[in-house]
């Protein structure tokens, strides 16, 4: 509409703003929202530039909000912080920089966990997000004001970043399609490029479409360690359309009875299963033989290492220190306790679990399990202490699921899955070997035409 010119950039600006201002109060997940005269301007100069045969990409004209976690050139970013509550930085990440390239007019932020902490998204600066389901109960994270502004229809798309589920579990109890691409695929961001990160930017939306057009936007400009069919078509829906009889899915549940998981949820995910056989895939009980508790201590070293390390200047400040959440301050204790020895030992390990995985991988396509151990619990809690009946020992525990994607450097998508008996969403993600992500998203796609409550939407009227 916006290239036909049968709607201007100026009135999509305008409906996005009326329906934030009518929707968001209630959900908290849009923050730091730039007034209407700067977003109304920024639309008018997109409008300009149509007017005269210019149009930046597919976004141009579309309203954006960015994770709270990524730097936005001249509005405020406070990583969910105190510390940074005015901090207003003075360039742009580097997907954000492609977002603005292809014409998107940002609004604002989305509202995150504390510096990305948990699956759980609340913070002292903006407060908690809450799930658009069902407001008593959490939006997941860290990437929850992002999931709850889409699922809400206050963005048609938006940004997330995942190092422990924080795109696979806020899409998951939200209704969406997300991905968590392989690492490497997005620029790097201030960081050593020749150390590992667990971290990566990805796309949350309703549509795998749109998830695709995104992730083809934030990728812009980068070195994807893939083939250039992969980097350069998946933004085109043509391309996402494909036959998929003969895939191989293994399903593994809870591995084998190692994860413990809240009473439904893997009855719901299971009864989604059948919707892959009606796309011509095949699923079957896949076992990987492997020592998962091991395999939890050393992502429990490799996450200290990285995530409290970066936090440790911060909370050498004993005036800094004293406004960090409890769990930003266990990561630092944490990596101050680990060797080098222990990083390098973890990290041997680590490379054991990616050969088990080429060689489950040998046997099927993807893998599929849950997005989330329990299904979105009280908002006024932190984090789960205890799920189906066993105690969590730490404030990331209940989201173990999640880990082995990310240890393995795998791409996983979300799909969702329906809802359990109270309306609660739940979401599986589907894994495949690194650099297969335009494969995962045709799976995906296919798997959004089998199934029959994709049209369910919140009630945010």
């Amino acid at each position: 509409m916006i290239i036909s010119r049968a709607i201007s950039c100026r009135e999509v600006a305008l409906q996005y703003l009326d329906n934030i201002e009518r929707v968001n109060p209630p959900y908290n997940a849009i923050v730091s929202l730039r007034t209407r005269d700067a977003i109304l301007l920024d639309a008018r100069e997109r409008d300009e530039l149509l007017s005269r045969g210019i149009r930046r990409g597919w976004l141009h004209g579309i309203p954006q909000a960015i994770k709270d976690l990524a730097a936005t050139k001249d509005l405020r970013t406070t990583l969910g912080s105190l510390i940074h509550r005015d901090s207003i930085p003075d360039r742009d990440a580097s997907f954000v920089k492609n977002t603005r390239q292809a014409g998107a007019i940002l609004l604002g932020k989305t509202n995150t966990a504390e510096f990305g902490l948990g699956s759980q998204t609340y913070n002292s600066v903006f407060g908690t997000t809450l799930n658009a389901y069902d407001r008593t109960k959490t939006a997941g994270g860290s990437s929850g004001g992002a999931a709850v502004a889409v699922a809400t229809g206050m963005l048609p798309v938006a940004d997330g970043s995942d190092n422990a589920g924080s795109i696979r579990n806020p899409a998951a109890y939200n209704n969406l399609f997300s991905l968590r691409p392989t690492p490497g695929g997005m620029p790097f961001e201030g960081r050593d490029p020749y150390l590992p990160s667990f971290a990566t930017v990805g796309p949350i939306a309703r549509s795998v479409k749109d998830l695709a057009m995104l992730l083809a936007v934030q990728s812009a400009e980068s070195s994807w360690p893939s083939s250039d069919e992969q980097n350069t078509s998946a933004c085109f829906s043509d391309r996402l359309s494909i036959d998929c009889a003969g895939q191989r899915i293994g399903w593994l549940g809870d591995l084998g009875g190692y994860l413990s998981f809240e009473p439904g949820v893997l009855a719901l995910c299971e009864k989604a299963l059948p919707f892959f056989a009606e796309i011509g895939c095949s699923v079957d009980a896949a076992r990987i033989d492997y020592p998962f508790a091991q395999l939890w201590s050393d992502w429990v070293v490799l996450r200290a290492w990285t995530t409290g390390g970066a936090l440790a200047r911060r909370y050498a400040d004993p005036g800094k220190r004293v406004l960090m959440k409890d769990e930003a301050c266990w990561e630092v204790e944490q990596a101050a306790r680990v060797s080098a020895i222990d990083v390098f030992e973890a990290s041997g390990r680590r490379a054991n679990w990616c050969k088990a995985l080429e060689k489950i991988f040998d046997q099927y396509e993807f893998l599929a399990l849950p997005s989330a151990q329990c299904f979105p619990f009280d908002a006024k809690l932190t984090w789960p202490r205890v799920v189906g009946g066993r105690a969590m020992d730490t404030y990331h525990r209940w989201m173990e699921v999640t880990i082995y994607a990310t240890l393995a450097g795998c791409p996983a998508v979300n799909l969702p899955v329906g809802f359990s008996g109270d309306g609660l969403p739940m979401g599986i993600q589907v894994i495949a070997r690194p650099n297969n992500d335009l494969n995962c998203l045709r799976l995906a796609h296919a798997f959004e035409q089998a199934i029959p409550w994709r049209p369910t939407r919140p009630d945010s009227r």
